[in-house]
């Protein structure tokens, strides 16, 4: 049996309610399968790093209270049951007082869910468990208000992922065959499943009327592309094609071809579709055939119309005799790889034939960690991954403050992203975007609603990087990541306002602001005299904060300028405030508009 070995080595792309990640994970049994499961759908990384690190790390516990609940998930809260576990151990639940706060998980409940904390922090606090371990137990299972499986619904989608990782060990061209036929109404879930075929070595092989079927099939050890994924192409003007192909074998030429089937459902347009991905390469090259189309759709209508009044036509006559009465194809240019490639992916919705990043498919693994059809997930907001593409478009735009920034347009194996490049980043790296040049991008993922962009902290040449190795890139990705700073904690060192000056020695007391009711102080008239003084924060930092150095500060705006601007708008609002005891009042005045 291949399957633990399968989910071990290989990522999970096409295998039932998994995401393709770039981690080795290691199943070695049903019970680590299932719980491996569990947290790649919960998103509780530090629980999936742990199981990942099983034996190589020991296994420490909130309180060792809970060890005997957690010893089978590696000291994470993965299962709802694990909570309810820890409220009998820790808060004296009851069966029903946990069942209460299982249902709060389960359905989501939030208000409930806050009601039970309450409970559980007074009960644990009553029974000696200290603050610390209450918050951090807490802190633990704040994620189960968003999601939590319980161990039977784990057990039933890690068993369907089982049997699917079965398929896809044993019987591997079968299996992605029929993926392929699921997802063939969506184009980018063939894309990616088409990516996985070569990433295997499965050779995914051009539709063609001689022997593609309506669904793609399984040639030996290939796969061949159903001609029902072809855009423009019905289903009536397929089970035409093979009618015909089945009642009197292959077709002889484009003219044969045209005579044969059914041209009231298979018109012009369809008939272009099935040339331009290469259905009728047997006959010629695409350019030929386009040229030659308008002729053999008028000799076929022709031939139609006589067997339809009874008279014998020269396709009547016997194959070797209606050859030889045929006109030859005309001579042409064959048709450019950009424009061939352009109507595959117009058509089929991916680069099939070859891809022009193929050349480097192989190796472009090493470099990166998605691609571009992982980050529509939305467990991937917000997070910092390396793309490879090829670009496609850019489009140059002027912010408020009249800096250059730049929407890019990149294309990889499974399809396109939009990279938002800021004005710092363009600046310094405007010559590397070019038209048709292939990239390594580094960013954060940012869902807007539907759409999803990649905002670009890093890039580079891909030749650039291959000829320096995947070590080096990696290490400059490192040393590029402003997780901490694009997160929740502190953006940059504090920023002083004001003159400068060292304030005066016995500053006069300053007053409540008049939108506040009067402490019984003067009145507001009798302001206090404007004083220079040091610098003022523009905010502070939190406890415990290590204040960045100067080289690591980052001016780069974290968002657009219009939400930035509704930002700063909110935050500026006027608000009466107390003024603190014995400080020094800044005041600037700016000419009205």
């Amino acid at each position: 049996m291949h399957t633990y070995p399968l989910q071990s080595r290989v990522t999970f792309a096409r295998i039932f309610f998994c995401y393709p990640i770039q981690k080795n994970h290691y199943f070695y049994s049903i019970a680590n399968t299932l719980l491996l499961y569990a947290l790649l759908q919960a998103g509780v990384n530090e629980g999936l790093q742990r199981a990942i690190k099983h034996g190589l790390e020991p296994v420490t516990y909130l309180p060792p209270l809970l060890e005997p609940y957690l010893d089978k998930t590696y000291g994470v809260f993965v299962y709802q049951e694990d909570i309810m576990s820890a409220a009998v151990a820790l808060g004296g639940f009851t069966g029903p007082e946990a069942d209460t706060l299982g249902y709060a998980i389960r359905k989501k409940k939030s208000a409930v869910l806050r009601a039970q904390k309450e409970k559980f922090v007074a009960q644990a606090a009553e029974r000696g468990v200290e603050p610390r371990v209450i918050d951090a137990v807490f802190k633990a299972v704040e994620p189960f208000e968003r999601y939590g499986f319980n161990k039977a619904h784990a057990t039933c989608y890690g068993l369907i992922a089982y049997q699917t990782a079965y398929m896809k060990a044993n019987h591997t061209v079968d299996y992605m065959a029929a993926v392929l036929t699921a997802f063939r109404a969506n184009e980018e879930k063939v894309a990616a499943a088409v990516a996985e075929c070569r990433r295997m070595s499965i050779e995914v092989r051009p539709p063609d009327v001689h022997t593609s079927h309506l669904e793609f099939t399984v040639e030996g050890d290939a796969i061949r592309f159903g001609l029902l994924a072809v855009k423009n192409v019905g289903q009536g003007a397929i089970e035409s094609i093979i009618a015909a192909r089945e009642e009197g074998g292959s077709f002889r030429s484009l003219t044969d071809f045209c005579t044969r089937i059914d041209l009231r459902l298979a018109n012009r347009k369809v008939l272009e579709a099935l040339i331009k991905v290469g259905a009728l390469n047997a006959f010629g090259h695409p350019a030929q055939l386009l040229l030659a189309l308008d002729d053999a759709i008028g000799a076929a209508q022709a031939t139609q119309r006589d067997r339809i009044s009874g008279q014998t036509s020269l396709f009547d006559i016997g194959a070797a005799d209606a050859a030889s009465f045929e006109q030859p194809l005309p001579a042409a240019t064959e048709a450019p790889v950009r424009e061939r490639l352009r109507w595959e992916k117009e058509l089929l919705g991916l680069y099939l034939s070859e891809h022009p990043m193929g050349e480097v498919a192989e190796q472009v693994g090493r470099f990166v960690n998605a691609y571009s059809g992982d980050l529509k997930d939305e467990s991937m907001d917000g997070q910092r991954v390396v793309v490879g593409g090829i670009v496609t478009g850019i489009r140059t735009v002027i912010t408020k403050r009249q800096e250059a920034m730049a929407i890019v347009t990149i294309e990889d194996l499974q399809g396109s992203v939009e990279v938002v490049v800021f004005p710092r980043l363009y600046e310094t790296t405007r010559p590397t975007w070019q038209d048709g040049a292939i990239l390594l991008i580094a960013g954060r993922v940012d869902h807007k609603g539907e759409e999803v962009s990649l905002l670009a902290d890093l890039v580079a040449d891909w030749d650039e990087a291959v000829t320096r190795g995947p070590d080096a890139f990696a290490r400059d990705v490192a040393a590029g990541d402003r997780g901490a700073r694009n997160g929740g904690g502190p953006r940059r060192g504090p920023v002083a306002v004001g003159p400068g000056a060292p304030p005066a020695p016995a500053p006069p007391p300053v007053f409540v602001s008049p939108q506040r009711p009067d402490p019984g102080g003067p009145p507001p008239d009798a302001m206090p005299r404007v004083q220079p003084g040091e610098p003022v924060p523009t905010y502070l930092e939190a406890p415990g904060s290590v204040a960045l150095a100067d080289a690591d500060v980052d001016d780069e705006p974290s968002v657009p300028d219009e939400a930035r601007a509704r930002i700063i708008a909110d935050a500026t609002a006027d608000s009466p405030v107390a003024a603190a005891p014995q400080p020094v009042l800044h005041l600037r005045f700016e000419a009205a508009a």
